[in-house]
């Protein structure tokens, strides 16, 4: 998970710095594909399939319009193929171009996988954490704290300005406000809050991302149903700062999930017993002699014992 969140952000970095390098080179060949085009995975497949302009034709038309999904657009696209204002660009410089962007189209897709990877391994590790604040949020939460368990051992109070140690030190040294949030202001609670609740929400969100990580890591169980529970409870709240309904305890919903559970025999008890029927515990009986059969250490702690006796 650390890894891969990492791997994530760097490639978002990536992705978005050659796109803009594609959408650069190509605009000195076609530069009104760029007010037509405005997705930038979407432009450097247009800009694979198309490469010269000069060649486009209207056989090229159909497949043009299964890259967009808008066939206006493609016809928008084929009419400034034979009205464009850019420079004719030799073969070779071409091919250089295209290959870059399909190289993009490829980095595009792997980014993709790795973002269901990432997700399948936080719904096996983290269930709730995910089901709370979301797998992109919840890994850099884990990727910042180190791991699952460090992160379940923080306060409530370090998870909220968790990605914030500049700024809280600087407002330490300044004497300033110190910041109200950190990772968690990705969260989408955040950004539906008003700007006056922003700093109540995010201490309540933390607060479920402290009880929601300790279930993780701690419980043994794997179920959503605590994070659902949870992420319901933030909703409640964030009620609560608009209309001003009272939501429910916290310990009644606990109680509720923990009932649950029960009633979907997923939380099963189990009671360790004696198994009297392993030969290491019952000796064998002799069928001839009626007699328990004695085994080697049997044989000498008995013999001990009548030593010991004698003395």
């Amino acid at each position: 998970i650390i890894q891969s969140i990492s791997l994530l952000d760097q490639l978002d970095k990536d992705i978005n710095t050659f796109a803009m390098r594609v959408r650069e080179w190509y605009s000195w060949h076609f530069p009104e594909l760029v007010k037509i085009v405005n997705d930038n995975i979407v432009y450097a497949r247009v800009a694979y399939y198309i490469q010269n302009r000069n060649e486009f034709d209207e056989n090229k038309l159909p497949g043009l319009i299964d890259i967009i999904g808008d066939e206006d657009k493609a016809k928008l696209i084929s009419a400034a193929c034979k009205t464009s204002m850019g420079y004719d660009v030799a073969k070779f410089d071409m091919n250089s171009v295209t290959r870059f962007a399909d190289r993009l189209v490829k980095l595009a897709e792997f980014r993709r996988e790795l973002s269901n990877y990432l997700h399948k391994k936080m719904i096996d590790i983290a269930p709730n954490l995910t089901t709370l604040i979301g797998d992109t949020v919840g890994a850099r939460l884990i990727n910042h704290a180190g791991s699952l368990t460090t992160l379940a051992k923080y306060p409530a109070s370090t998870v909220q300005i968790l990605g914030a140690e500049k700024a809280l030190f600087r407002a330490l040294k300044s004497r300033g406000n110190t910041p109200k949030y950190g990772l968690i202001y990705n969260s989408t609670f955040i950004g539906r809050a008003k700007t006056k609740d922003k700093g109540r929400i995010s201490r309540y969100l933390a607060n479920k991302c402290s009880i929601a990580s300790r279930v993780d890591a701690f419980s043994g169980v794997n179920t959503t149903l605590f994070g659902e529970s949870l992420r319901q409870q933030v909703e409640d709240r964030l009620t609560l700062y608009e209309s001003g309904q009272i939501p429910a305890k916290n310990v009644d919903v606990m109680h509720k999930v923990v009932e649950q559970l029960k009633q979907n025999e997923e939380i099963t008890t189990t009671s360790t017993k004696m198994d009297f029927t392993t030969p290491s515990i019952i000796p064998e009986v002799s069928p001839m002699e009626g007699t328990p059969v004695m085994s080697e250490t049997e044989k000498r702690k008995s013999q001990k014992k009548r030593k010991r006796s004698k003395q």
